[in-house]
């Protein structure tokens, strides 16, 4: 986002304190044609839902998904090395190169829904701090990975799909939310990868070690001490585009994860974002409760990398297509409720 820089904690906390609202006019004009459809009310149930929702934070009427794109943020943790996760931290770099060759889960969904896919890879050869001693990244750091995610924020962006890539990443997640949110370690930490129960264990004691070591207040600060550069980039990402009036579909745990940390800040600040999808991952259906947030899908996945956000664009495809194709009852000659 060239007009807006993220130049420091102070400054992203005065953007967050005064964020533009929906568009009322639009959603206005969408609540108005929907009880016009020949069907009954209500009777789409969530798809009208997100029909009025697109409208409102495209900020036109009717909405449009001419211009959806996908923007998955990869990033490597220090944490990684103390046996967080099933797999080598040099999977993360790997699993770039099969998005980049479009052999992944998320490539095939893109081209099935017609997104644009872009991988930001994020200094993989210089993981983050091990956060049980410290914290994980510098103030600058983050900001530098959150800038880095604003430019996901492109005008004429209809819909913006966020998900990430980082071995080891539900760590930092489980981290944040307890942090942010309260409660017993145990309660955000899952197996992310498939870890077997020694490892949970190990990670449970990880995740409270890692908030103990960072006691800052500012949500900000705990971004930058358990966080990760993909997480940040998420950060960057949802607030430039709640800025520029722009849809979020968010994806499973730590997309979540990094979003809250906004929500902490401002709680109206994820107004903008959908949640494509609830993870298996049990720390997730937490956060949504603690955020508000009600999934649109519950499909048992925990892949990461966008995927349950972006089988959500089918849904918000669909919602369109009803509410914008539809013929009214007047139009059709149908006869309308008594």
């Amino acid at each position: 986002m060239k007009d807006r820089t993220f130049s420091s904690f102070s400054a992203v906390n005065a953007l967050l304190a005064d964020l533009p609202g929906p568009d009322q006019a639009a959603l206005a004009q969408a609540q108005a044609r929907e009880p016009q459809l020949t069907k009954p009310a209500g009777s789409l149930g969530r798809l009208e839902e997100i029909a009025h929702h697109l409208a409102a934070w495209q900020g036109h009427y009717p909405a449009r998904l001419d211009k959806v794109r996908a923007q998955i943020y990869a990033g490597n943790h220090g944490v990684a090395a103390l046996g967080v996760s099933a797999f080598p931290a040099a999977v993360t770099e790997q699993m770039v190169l099969n998005f980049q060759h479009g052999g992944a889960a998320i490539n095939q969904l893109c081209r099935t829904y017609d997104i644009e896919l872009a991988v930001t890879a994020l200094e993989l050869d210089h993981p983050t701090a091990d956060f049980t001693q410290g914290p994980a990244m510098s103030e600058a750091e983050c900001l530098a990975a959150m800038n880095i995610g604003a430019d996901a924020a492109k005008p004429g962006t209809d819909l913006l799909v966020l998900g990430e890539m980082g071995i080891g990443n539900t760590t930092p997640a489980a981290a944040l939310c307890l942090a942010l949110f309260g409660g017993e370690a145990a309660a955000w930490t899952g197996r992310g990868t498939g870890i077997d129960d020694q490892h949970l264990v190990l990670k449970t004691q990880v995740v409270a070690r890692a908030v103990a070591a960072n006691r800052g207040t500012d949500p900000l600060q705990r971004l930058a001490g358990l966080g990760g550069r993909e997480l940040a980039a998420i950060a960057g990402a949802v607030l430039a585009a709640r800025l520029r009036r722009i849809p979020v579909l968010l994806d499973g745990y730590v997309c979540t994860a990094a979003a809250a940390v906004l929500h902490a800040a401002n709680p109206q600040a994820l107004e903008h974002c959908l949640v494509g999808h609830s993870s298996v991952e049990p720390g997730h259906r937490r956060l949504l409760s603690a955020l508000g947030k009600r999934p649109l899908l519950d499909l048992e996945m925990r892949l990461g990398e966008g995927s349950g956000a972006a089988l959500a664009v089918g849904l918000a495809r669909g919602a369109l297509a009803c509410h914008n194709g539809m013929a009214t009852f007047a139009q059709a000659g149908v006869s309308g409720k008594d």
